[in-house]
């Protein structure tokens, strides 16, 4: 099993910068697919990026293309999410997910572990 640990999340102006981390124990993140999710109040988890086992694949959802990074440290057995162009709807609750199948896992209900999550405020 994995423990997944958000951190680096809080209140950013519109057009701002954040860096999400995940750190990892019990496993280490090459042995995972890893994601990213968020969910906002009120409404359904939904994607935001993911890397592949090996790190040499990553895929995005197209609302965070070209602003969204996700990369892995593994040195420090961390995955992270260096978000720019921050806007008021990347406001959410972002959560790290882990899963041991290969390829790209798009969907929420793909990933077996989670993190607690780290809240992300966008204000105009």
């Amino acid at each position: 099993q994995v423990q997944l640990v958000e951190s680096g999340g809080g209140l950013v102006q519109a057009g701002g910068s954040l860096r999400l981390s995940c750190a990892a124990s019990g496993r280490t993140v090459s042995s995972y697919v890893m994601g990213w999710f968020r969910q906002a109040p009120g409404k359904e988890r939904d994607f935001v990026a993911a890397i592949s086992r090996s790190g040499a694949s990553a895929y995005y959802a197209d609302s965070v293309k070209g602003r969204f990074t996700i990369s892995r440290d593994s040195a420090k057995n961390t995955v992270l999410l260096q978000m720019n162009s921050l806007k008021p709807e990347d406001t959410a609750a972002y959560y790290c997910s882990a899963d041991p199948r290969g390829g790209l896992l798009l969907k929420a209900s793909e990933y077996d572990y989670w993190g607690q999550g780290t809240q992300v405020t966008v204000s105009s």
